[in-house]
């Protein structure tokens, strides 16, 4: 199964997440600060990063970025509760691999990232 880690600022959309996806048998890492996820990324390899585009410093999509530098082949699910065309074009184009609109429906969410590992 995969190492995830889920980054939202909103702590209860963060555990929901991680609440699903370890029923599925995944190691699942929750954060609400955007450094506490990097730091944990830099430190143990991680398979999946699901991530909220509206962060409290960064964006999603920084986030991202960021840890691309370190793992580059780390794959992606941006979550958002304000889906735009733009912000799915940048996600898609800087490597997310899907894209959730909030609130998480469950079945989705299990779809989306059997998918992108490719389960």
């Amino acid at each position: 199964m995969a190492n995830i880690i889920v980054v939202d600022d909103i702590s209860d959309a963060g555990m929901l997440v991680k609440r699903i996806l370890e029923r599925k048998g995944h190691s699942v890492s929750a954060f609400t600060e955007e450094e506490d996820a990097l730091k944990h990324a830099a430190s143990k390899p991680v398979d999946l990063a699901i991530l909220d585009i509206k962060l409290k410093k960064m964006t999603g999509v920084e986030v991202l970025e960021e840890l691309k530098k370190n793992s580059p082949d780390i794959k992606a699910i941006m979550l958002t509760g304000y889906p735009t065309l733009e912000t799915a074009r940048e996600s898609l184009r800087l490597g997310a691999q899907e894209y959730c609109v909030k609130p998480i429906n469950k079945e989705e969410l299990e779809a989306k990232v059997a998918e992108v590992l490719g389960d």
